[in-house]
């Protein structure tokens, strides 16, 4: 419903899964569900806050448009550095599209920002791509870059 563009059904049923869904699903309809929102209310959203940006991005991500995902999470980045979770979201979004030092560095600075992140990368299937890279290893272990 929602690549078709049937915004008020699609909102019907981000809003059933993020009520009852698992929490992984209940995070991702809730990015979606705000998506909806934002077409329906005004035909087309108007990101202009980093955390409208960043809910875009990981919409996108998580619907595997990369380059959309990367230029939206591009402009969160530029509009409130250093946030943790649009540099893990960054990184996600790198390792995807093959730019392992890309992701490196993104994610290097999510981990610097907050720790845990390191334990959620090696989960993280978005981090496949860089599962054999020597330099992924050791910092989602060790800290090192």
């Amino acid at each position: 419903m929602f690549q078709k563009q049937n915004f008020d059904r699609a909102k019907e049923i981000f809003e059933r899964l993020a009520a009852s869904g698992p929490v992984e699903v209940g995070s991702r309809a809730t990015s979606y569900l705000k998506i909806c929102e934002q077409k329906l209310a005004a035909g087309t959203p108007a990101s202009r806050s980093a955390r409208d940006y960043y809910d875009l991005g990981v919409a996108q991500l998580n619907a595997r448009e990369l380059d959309a995902a990367f230029e939206s999470l591009t402009r969160a980045d530029k509009a409130a550095p250093n946030q943790e979770h649009v540099r893990y979201a960054l990184a996600a979004v790198c390792a995807l599209r093959g730019n392992a030092d890309t992701a490196l560095e993104h994610l290097a600075g999510a981990i610097e920002l907050r720790p845990a992140n390191r334990s959620m990368a090696a989960q993280d299937q978005d981090f496949y791509p860089l599962s054999s890279d020597s330099r992924f290893r050791r910092l989602i272990r060790s800290g090192g870059s």
